[in-house]
């Protein structure tokens, strides 16, 4: 159902607070990498929305404007998902700069033959032809977005660009500086006899190691404890292991994070996850966790499991 200027302009505040910075409004073609920039906004701290009808932008609005509200930056995906409604986002994006509402719009484009090989690729169903081919289906989406182009702020063609480097290009033009979210970068212990963590990026195995598990005054210890470590690093393997992982890391972390990824678990495991790998987990995020630009923390899955009664 299709709405006026005025009905839309009339639910909208008057005034902006101050607490409400943004709205960053991300549209385009349906398989031109709306996903992978909506989790750009969403690593950024962004709230974020995806398939979200234009004119519910409005109340999204009114939500983050109301006193008292604590979100500052925002990020929706509006496209032909929403179907008959989606014809009212040009209506909107006019509204939103006739009221002084700070927004951006981002607009994905790509090559008809891209975006047919990446339905190929999914083998999903292009919105606008359930049951048609996706040619007919991009042919009716560029009917609907090309009134809508010319409000774009920005406009990239993501033909031949790979996610990382879609990432990158969005964060370059569309973060501010001071939203970059540090590397969120976690240390974890565990034991390969409870088995190996799923979520791990990087796995080292530090069975290697002198076990305190075999002397009686140690097994009922943990990797917090200095006797242990003493314990772990007496034969000097330790200190060499860190001279070789560490170096490797500092060379690592750049890498992900060039490559727009957000999150880094590595994983430390030894037999039963209490004595070796907690002691290594524990080191390695004190060495990291003084570093500003990552945020680190550091887990022990099976420190506590088998624990001597």
């Amino acid at each position: 159902m299709a709405e006026t200027d005025a009905t839309i302009t009339k639910a909208l505040p008057e005034e902006t607070p101050s607490a409400f910075d943004e709205l960053v409004i991300i549209t385009g073609f349906s398989g031109a990498g709306k996903s992978t920039a909506m989790n750009v906004f969403e690593d950024a701290g962004y709230f974020c929305v995806d398939n979200l009808p234009p004119e519910m932008i409005r109340g999204l609005i009114e939500l983050f404007v109301h006193e008292g509200a604590k979100v500052e930056r925002a990020a929706v995906v509006s496209d032909v998902r929403g179907g008959e409604y989606f014809e009212a986002l040009r209506r909107v994006l006019g509204m939103l700069g006739r009221q002084g509402i700070k927004h951006r719009v981002l607009f994905l484009d790509a090559e008809e033959q891209t975006l047919v090989n990446r339905y190929k690729e999914t083998r999903r169903r292009h919105p606008l032809a359930p049951t048609g081919s996706v040619v007919q289906g991009i042919a009716r989406e560029r009917e609907l977005l090309d009134p809508v182009r010319p409000y774009a702020d920005a406009v990239i063609d993501t033909t031949g660009l790979a996610a990382a480097t879609l990432r990158r290009r969005i964060a370059s033009e569309f973060l501010p500086r001071q939203t970059s979210v540090p590397l969120a970068l976690t240390f974890s212990s565990f034991g390969f006899k409870h088995g190996p963590p799923r979520d791990a990026d990087l796995t080292f195995d530090v069975r290697f190691l002198p076990n305190p598990h075999w002397e009686p005054d140690l097994k009922p210890l943990t990797g917090f404890d200095s006797r242990v470590v003493e314990y772990v690093a007496r034969e000097g393997k330790l200190d060499e292991f860190y001279a070789l992982l560490v170096p490797l890391l500092d060379f690592l972390i750049p890498q992900y994070e060039a490559e727009g990824k957000a999150h880094l678990s590595v994983a430390i495991g030894c037999t039963g996850g209490r004595h070796r790998s907690v002691a290594i987990a524990e080191h390695l995020a004190k060495r990291y966790g003084e570093r500003e630009d990552l945020r680190v923390e550091v887990t022990h899955r099976d420190v506590e499991k088998g624990t001597p009664q």
